[in-house]
């Protein structure tokens, strides 16, 4: 009921009646008064008028259930959510939720992780109130030889959603970064659980630095966040919905060939390094040649000196620009 008082104040512009709240919702005034007041604790600022009701003043950056359902037009991802204050990663926890049945397309959000991770076993900071840190499960048909183009996949929809609220002329990292002059902003993780050849689920995670104010000195020179390059802070939960409207656009085309034969030219034209040299980094050692984007099953190819083309998987190599991080 608090995501539909929410939903209607929204959409008002104005003042909308007790009564008016009362009869529609079929509740008594008490029901929606602690409603009212449960969104005054969760950040928002609701003036209360006799004789004209409720308006909502402020919405602020709140990142709760109620903002997110209020908000929110996806078909199914984000029909289940759950908002935490603090969770150790929210990958772990969808996990758990998968592993009890949860159905496809649950959310969950955290406002601080406290063991977030990144890729290659990496740590990922993420402090409280000021990122957007979030996994989602799905549950596909398919064999597990196409997951691994997944991330690539959430990587559009970040880049997108981050476009559209924004403006901002992100880039893609390959293959599971987002990037803003030259700095990461985002990173990707997708966790994948399989029995014999069968997928039994796939956690997508992601973590964006939105609010962030200043970083560590170690990570300043290669990490950046919306609010230090727009100069401004960004509402969360709305770039959340706008990331979510992305991914099922471009998960519904990626599931017609189940490879990336219709994405990759969009893919490539948001890829930070084409055209560039780059390092690769990989068990058996070092070498470098020029990205020339990916292929149809994801793979970066990358052509060396000689004039010969690689393809580089992700699992496997990490992939940098020869000075520095892109």
């Amino acid at each position: 009921m608090k995501s539909e008082i929410l939903r209607r104040l929204k959409e008002a512009g104005g003042y909308v009646s007790g009564q008016e709240l009362c009869g529609s919702l079929g509740v008594s005034r008490t029901a929606v008064w602690k409603c009212i007041c449960q969104l005054k604790e969760d950040g928002y600022e609701i003036e209360a008028v006799r004789n004209k009701g409720y308006r909502l003043a402020e919405s602020g950056d709140a990142l709760t259930e109620a903002e997110l359902r209020s908000i929110l037009d996806t078909e199914w991802l984000g029909r289940r959510i759950s908002v935490l204050d603090e969770v150790d990663s929210t990958n772990n926890e969808v996990r758990k939720l998968a592993e009890d049945g949860a159905p496809e397309g649950t959310l969950v959000l955290a406002a601080k992780q406290t063991a977030g991770k990144g890729r290659r076993g990496r740590s990922w900071e993420s402090p409280k109130g000021e990122g957007i840190w979030m996994s989602f499960l799905l549950r596909p048909d398919f064999e597990p030889a196409h997951a691994s183009m997944l991330t690539l996949v959430a990587a559009m929809a970040v880049e997108r959603g981050i476009r559209s609220l924004c403006g901002a002329d992100c880039m893609i990292k390959w293959p599971n970064d987002i990037v803003l002059n030259g700095k990461k902003l985002c990173g990707i993780l997708t966790e994948m659980s399989t029995e014999d050849d069968h997928i039994r689920h796939v956690v997508v995670g992601i973590g964006i630095n939105a609010n962030t104010g200043s970083f560590p000195v170690e990570l300043a020179g290669s990490a950046t966040s919306l609010f230090l390059e727009l100069g401004r802070p960004v509402k969360r939960a709305v770039l959340v919905k706008e990331i979510l409207k992305a991914w099922e656009h471009y998960y519904d085309i990626f599931l017609k060939t189940l490879d990336f034969g219709l994405l990759q030219e969009e893919y490539n034209e948001r890829l930070v390094n084409r055209g560039r040299q780059v390092l690769v980094l990989a068990r058996e050692g070092e070498w470098t040649g020029v990205s020339r984007g990916v292929d149809r099953e994801g793979q970066l190819l990358v052509e060396t000196a000689d004039g010969q083309v690689n393809t580089v998987m992700s699992g496997e190599v990490s992939v940098r620009g020869i000075y520095g991080y892109v």
